[in-house]
Formats: structure tokens, C-alpha cells, sequence
């Protein structure tokens, strides 16, 4: 418990606001939590799973109009309208407030309010920051102890301090014409009623971590990204640490979590995971750019992740994981979903609570988003430096997208503003990738479209004052495409695990020890620099997949030319500059 005046008093406001029967303030014990838990259990919220297989794993449902996040109904309630920008829905504070605690009210009537202290960043880093979720779901409560650190220790560490986000989450009737999730970033506020999906009610995550702390991050000079953080061990033990940002789709939690190719294994390679989503950056005493993982668990798609995609993401749902919405095996209680192996269950239960033989059914055992919240301590190629408050060192940005043409496997940005263009111009195709036809160009700048809680403008210019407080200590920046077609509409790169020969051409570029092309669009690498030891594939498929065609490129450039015309006069003249470069370099 605390004596904080500021959490106390906000504490009785929502009390009077939500009456609640009881309230339960999480101290973070096992014991505390397990009897949760237990709860859980006997009202169905949530079913355990087989202690054998799956030790300490659970399974729980959604509302079937309740699956994924909505962005459609997420607001950022800036003062004025212009702060939240074109590429945000905007509410003005006061109606938001009125609206939602109309909502809200006495909603916890019959029901218990949970108050969570949480730390984002090890408990006590110069990185770290504080919020308090006052939830009326057990299952927020068990999932925010798994994706957060929590307990009495952050009440120590905040002392009378002000300084915290304040988060307030009602299931209320999971009423979806009623769905708000709110951000108040001059309040430090956050506001989510009638939804239980994780994206929309674990506060922490996309709502703190991002829309949040991308505001304070701007105001106070450090930055909040959506990027994994990599660690690279080479032969000699020395370890480089990469921050990554694709748009959904694109492969980051299997980079984040890569296994080296066989070669590369025997020769002493080794991969460590610091983050598999959010990248929390300052600007360290040593000048140069530092990263934590404000997470302490990842919150991650289920199907599709088996033992061949991500073996490390599976290895980390094997105990003490809760999963949501996939497909329950009732013959050896334990789960299924797409993409896990080629034996679906006969005899089970679907996402949504009916009968389900696999065999035999044309309807999906597992929701398209279902999800698994695992501790990140569970994943077999966690970092040492993962509690590490001072957080790691980044040589290298790397940014990418899924195109089937235009953009080449790797390039170097040449400098720091042109990194931060090619950042804002990120893009992928919608169309599926087995059709080979080059769909509709969706661009998400540093994969922060949906999450940016503010102007993106304003947020490119902040990019730009970062680089040049960092001077010649910033990282380097590149951009990368592992999503080549040929003319059938194959992948022409194997991915997954080679992906670390790209890699280690960065590292190097990094290091100064390869040299690279110049071309119109930045530097590309010699092919020749590319390791491709024990791999089947050709120098000149190789060469193919790092051109760059100068006429897909200048339909790119009428493309950004009018993505570009959203940000009006908040679009830095750095990077209008940088887009006429590229179209003069293009002549």
C-alpha cells in the first residue's frame, strides 16, 4: 500500500465513481496471485490447464465481439486537435471524460476493483516509469503480473512522486458501440471501458508504452518505439545490440527471437532477445543511444508460432503462460491452434466455447489473433542484460516492410536524416504474398502509425533533434525486405534464420569493416559481403534482390509525395529535402 497523496486521492475519486464491493490491492505475492488464480477457476473466467505438460498455463475467452484492438474507437485527447494529429481519432478532453465516466459509472457495482502498482522497465531504472491500473478483471490483474513488473516495490520506488500514469479499466457490459480506449497524455491518463481484450485493457502495453510514453519521450528527450532490441554474440563473445520496427506481419517477433543458421552456430554465433516489441531509448552518459525493454513478458500471436516458424516463442508458452482465445484439447487438456502442428484435436473446444473436431471442421479452432502472455524470463535465448536497468548500447536502427519489389533486401541510410526518411516512408503490401501481385501500399512510418500519441510530425522532428544531440554516436540506420517475389509469386530470400547473414552485414557496416554501393536511394551492400556459406543460393539471385530500379522508385517517390501532404506544415523541411534529394538522385 502507499501513502502517495496524489494515488490516494485519485484512488477515492474512482471509488466514488465505480463503486465497487471490495477493493484488493496487488502486492505481487505468488500467493496473492495464485489465489487469483484459483478464483478465476471457479467462476469459468479462466480454465487451468495440464500441470504435466503445461505447468502453471491457462486458458481464457473472450467475448466474441471482443478480439482484437480497435482502433477505430482509440482516442487521443489532446487539448487541441492539431497536437493529436492527422493520423490519430482525436476526442476533447472534458466531453472524453464525461462520456466515460457516464459510462463507467457504478460499473463495479456486484464486483472487486484490483488496484496494480506496475513498473514499465526494471523496478528503480533511470528508464523506468510508473502507472497504476485500477481494473475490475482478474484476468487483466494475471496478465499485468506477467507483462509488467508488479507489486509493493513500486509504491517504494514512486514514494510521493507525482510522476505516474494514471490507468482506469471497466469490463462494463463489453459493449462494443460503447468501446472506448482513451489516452489523456497532458494528464498521464488512460481510460478503457467495455472490452476485455488484452491490446485494449493491459494498460501497459501498446497504451502506456507507446501512446503514452511517446508524448513524455518527446517532452523530456528520450524516445518510446516500437522496435525489438537484438543482441548479436559473435565468435570472440563481443555482443552488438540492433533496435528493430516492422508493421504487423513482417517477421519481428521471429527476428526477435532468431536462431542462427547451422554455420553460423558452430562458429560461435549467438543470438540474444532483449525485446520482441517495444524499445524504450536515452541518451546515455557515454553520448550514445541506450535501450531497455519496458515489457516483462511477451504478448504474443499464436497461430502460426510452432516448432519450425519460432521454436524459442513456443519453448516460452510452456509454463506459467496464460492463452486467449485459441482452440482447447479436451482428450489431454492442453491447447491448439493453426500452424502448430498437422494433428488438430478431434475432441475439443474452439475460440469461442463450442464443440470442435479438427479433423473434420471448416471453422478455425483458434481466433486469427489469438494470443499467449508468457514471462520473457521462460524464452530460451533471453538476454543477460534483460533486467539490466541501464539497458544496452544500440549500434544499428533497422527499419522494414513487405514488398515484393521497389525496396532491396538491405540498404544503409546516408546519414541520420535520411535514416529518419526512410523511417517515415516504411510501407507494406496488403495483398497476400502467395498471389505474387503487388497490392495496395500501406505506410506505417517506424511501424508507430496506430500508436503514436501525438502529431506524427512533430514526432519526425523529434527523430531529427535526437540525431543531432546524439552527433556522430548515432546508431547507424537501415532498412531491410525480406519479402522479394519471383515471378510465381515465391519468396526468393529464406528468411527465418539466414536473415542473421544481413545482419552481420550491418554489424560490419557498423564497424566499418565492409565497404557498400552507392546508389539513389542509399548505400547497398557488394554481394560478394554477404555471407552465403552453406546456403543454396546463387551470388547472381543475390545481386538480383539488392538492385535498385529506378523506375519502381520513382513511383515510389509520387507515392510519399502524397503521403507526405497528411503532415501539412508539420512535415520537417529535413525531410521535404530528403524527398527531393531522392527524386533528383532518381533523374
Amino acid at each position: 500500500m502507499t501513502k502517495n497523496p496524489s494515488v490516494l486521492k485519485w484512488l477515492e475519486d474512482m471509488k466514488a465513481l465505480v463503486t465497487p464491493d471490495q477493493v484488493v490491492w496487488i502486492d505481487g505475492s505468488e500467493e496473492q496471485l495464485e489465489a487469483l488464480r484459483k478464483e478465476a477457476c471457479s467462476t469459468g473466467e479462466m480454465i487451468k490447464l495440464n500441470e504435466e505438460k503445461l505447468p502453471g498455463c491457462y486458458l481464457h475467452r473472450t467475448a466474441v465481439n471482443d478480439v482484437a484492438r480497435v482502433e477505430g474507437r482509440t482516442f487521443i485527447c489532446a487539448r487541441k486537435e492539431e497536437d493529436a494529429g492527422p493520423t490519430n481519432h482525436w476526442m476533447e478532453p472534458q466531453s472524453a471524460y464525461k462520456m466515460l465516466y457516464d459510462i463507467a459509472r457504478g460499473s463495479y457495482k456486484g464486483r472487486t476493483m484490483y488496484v496494480i502498482p506496475y513498473s514499465m522497465g526494471p523496478i528503480g531504472s533511470p528508464f523506468a516509469k510508473i502507472g497504476v491500473e485500477l481494473t475490475d478483471s482478474i484476468y487483466v490483474v494475471l496478465n499485468m503480473a506477467i507483462m509488467t513488473r508488479v507489486g509493493n516495490k513500486v509504491w517504494e520506488v514512486l514514494g510521493d512522486s507525482e510522476d505516474w500514469v494514471r490507468g482506469l479499466h471497466c469490463k462494463c457490459d463489453i459493449d462494443e458501440e460503447k468501446r472506448y480506449i482513451c489516452h489523456f497524455p497532458e494528464d498521464n491518463t488512460i481510460i478503457s471501458v467495455n472490452s476485455g481484450y488484452g491490446g485494449n485493457v493491459l494498460l501497459g502495453k501498446k497504451c502506456f508504452a507507446l501512446r503514452i510514453a511517446s508524448f513524455l519521450g518527446k517532452n523530456e528527450g528520450w524516445m518510446a518505439e516500437h522496435m525489438l532490441i537484438l543482441g548479436i554474440e559473435n565468435p570472440k563473445g563481443e555482443i552488438k545490440y540492433v533496435t528493430a520496427a516492422f508493421p504487423s506481419a513482417c517477421g519481428k517477433t521471429n527476428l526477435a527471437m532468431l536462431i542462427p543458421p547451422e554455420g553460423y552456430r558452430k562458429n560461435g554465433y549467438k543470438v540474444w532477445t532483449v525485446g520482441d516489441d517495444i524499445a524504450w531509448m536515452r541518451i546515455g552518459p557515454d553520448g550514445r543511444l541506450w535501450a531497455i525493454n519496458p515489457e516483462n513478458g511477451f504478448f504474443g500471436v499464436a497461430p502460426g508460432t510452432n516448432e519450425k516458424s519460432n521454436p524459442n516463442a513456443l519453448h516460452t508458452t510452456k509454463a506459467g503462460t496464460i492463452f486467449t482465445n485459441v482452440a482447447h484439447n479436451l482428450d489431454d487438456n492442453t491447447v491448439w491452434w493453426e500452424g502448430l502442428d498437422k494433428n488438430p484435436p478431434e475432441n475439443a473446444v474452439d475460440w469461442k466455447g463450442n464443440p470442435w473436431n479438427g479433423k473434420t471442421s471448416d471453422v478455425k479452432g483458434a481466433h486469427p489473433n489469438s494470443r499467449f502472455t508468457a514471462p520473457a524470463k521462460n524464452c530460451p535465448c533471453i538476454s543477460p542484460k534483460f533486467d539490466d536497468g541501464a539497458g544496452v548500447p544500440i549500434s544499428a536502427i533497422i527499419f522494414g516492410g513487405r514488398r515484393a519489389q521497389t525496396t532491396p533486401l538491405v540498404y544503409q541510410s546516408r546519414d541520420w536524416n535520411n535514416g529518419v526518411f526512410v523511417g517515415s516512408i516504411m510501407a507494406s503490401e496488403t495483398t497476400a504474398a502467395a498471389t505474387g501481385a503487388v497490392g495496395v501500399v500501406r505506410r506505417d512510418p517506424m511501424a508507430m502509425l496506430p500508436f503514436c500519441g501525438y502529431h506524427m510530425g512533430d514526432y519526425f522532428k523529434h527523430w531529427i533533434e535526437m540525431g543531432e544531440k546524439l552527433g556522430d554516436k548515432a546508431p547507424k540506420i537501415f532498412n531491410v525486405n525480406w519479402f522479394r517475389l519471383d515471378e510465381d509469386g515465391n519468396f526468393i530470400w529464406p528468411g527465418f534464420g539466414d536473415n542473421l547473414r544481413v545482419l552481420e552485414w550491418i554489424i560490419d557496416r557498423c564497424e566499418g569493416k565492409v565497404g557498400a554501393e552507392e546508389t539513389a536511394i542509399g548505400y547497398v551492400p557488394k554481394a560478394e559481403d554477404i555471407n552465403l556459406e552453406g546456403l543454396d543460393f546463387s551470388i547472381d539471385t543475390l545481386k538480383s534482390i539488392l538492385a535498385v530500379n529506378k523506375d519502381q522508385w520513382a513511383t515510389e517517390a509520387e507515392g510519399i509525395e502524397e503521403f507526405y501532404t497528411k503532415f501539412g506544415g508539420k512535415l520537417p523541411a529535413e525531410l521535404r529535402k530528403e524527398l527531393d534529394t531522392l527524386k533528383a538522385n532518381l533523374k
